[in-house]
């Protein structure tokens, strides 16, 4: 597939007014170069809205897991801090109009377990593929999303699932905004304002996650697929994670094979069909070189980017064929 293919892109982002901060585990960082010298506990969203808008300078913390890196490594110095921890209303979810209410501190240790499996089975894979015990004990859902880590194993979820964010902000401030605006940068988290909770529809049907790492065992993903069918609008939606500074959505190919799908009947596909369908998604998240402008042929690509291209077209070509089984 050449670059002209449509591919939507999904990026990270910075706050309009802290273009040089950056996000923590659970809201944003600051480069504040003195130690933190307050710590405050709220015991509800609200609260730390207040906190945060009473100390500009101040960083929320979850998990802690990005930020406590940056601060061991030297990188961070937060002026205070605003814990989340003790905020219960995020810790959990409910079913609201056909919809997952997920708190954006639960963790991915909670969020792993099969309770939470059956209600959102790729984001429990997600969950459970995020690290070691430690890591997916303390980190969470809003933490792996303000972060926006290209490796976050989250994000190609929620942008399969088309998740929206709901946003706590000052004066018992709410909006919501779909979670591809937030990381892509078309709309901003505001000073004061927090990732509260994360709404996701419930299809109640297949949906998968895969992820390639550069070792056995957990670890960083070099490539990520997830892939959600949706036969209430016979589409299929698919993500890719970690190949580019933001997940992709891989529209054309999205749309080529919910056309061969056969909604009504038992929704299978010839193999042929599914590794069409990995080669589609593969090569529009990773396209040949353009040609050059004297018209001479491109260049190849370097041996690395053809292998990152097969690891996405198997990724994608298993997902896709594990939904349907």
């Amino acid at each position: 597939m050449c670059q002209s293919c449509h591919v939507r892109a999904v990026s990270t982002y910075r706050t309009a007014e802290q273009a040089g901060h950056r996000e923590g585990a659970a809201g944003l960082t600051t480069h504040a170069p003195q130690t933190a010298r307050t710590v405050t506990l709220p015991v509800s969203l609200d609260e730390a809205v207040a906190a945060l808008a009473a100390m500009p300078a101040a960083v929320p913390v979850a998990g802690g897991t990005d930020l406590m890196a940056s601060v061991n490594s030297g990188l961070l110095r937060p002026a205070a801090l605003v814990g989340l921890g003790r905020i219960s209303e995020m810790r959990g979810w409910q079913y609201q109009d056909g919809h997952a209410l997920l708190g954006a501190g639960l963790s991915h240790a909670r969020m792993g377990r099969p309770d939470f499996a059956a209600l959102i089975p790729a984001l429990a894979a997600a969950s459970r593929a995020a690290g070691p015990p430690q890591i997916r004990n303390a980190g969470t859902l809003g933490g792996n999303i303000v972060t926006a880590a290209p490796t976050g194993d989250s994000l190609p979820v929620l942008a399969a699932l088309e998740a929206t964010l709901i946003i706590a902000g000052p004066d018992h401030g709410r909006r919501e905004i779909p979670v591809s605006h937030l990381l892509a940068g078309m709309e901003m988290l505001r000073p004061g304002e927090l990732v509260g909770f994360v709404r996701v529809p419930l299809l109640h049907a297949p949906q998968t996650y895969l992820k390639a790492t550069g070792r056995t065992g957990p670890g960083r993903a070099t490539a990520s697929v997830a892939l959600v069918l949706d036969p209430a609008r016979r589409s299929v939606r698919c993500a890719v994670g970690a190949v580019a500074p933001m997940p992709l959505r891989p529209l054309e190919a999205e749309r080529w094979v919910a056309g061969l799908i056969d909604w009504d009947g038992d929704r299978g596909l010839a193999p042929e069909a599914c590794t069409a369908f990995g080669e589609y998604v593969a090569g529009a998240c990773i396209p040949d070189p353009a040609p050059a402008a004297d018209g001479s042929a491109p260049p190849a690509l370097p041996p690395a980017v053809l292998h990152l291209r097969r690891t996405v077209a198997a990724l994608a070509r298993r997902a896709l064929g594990r939904a349907l089984a």
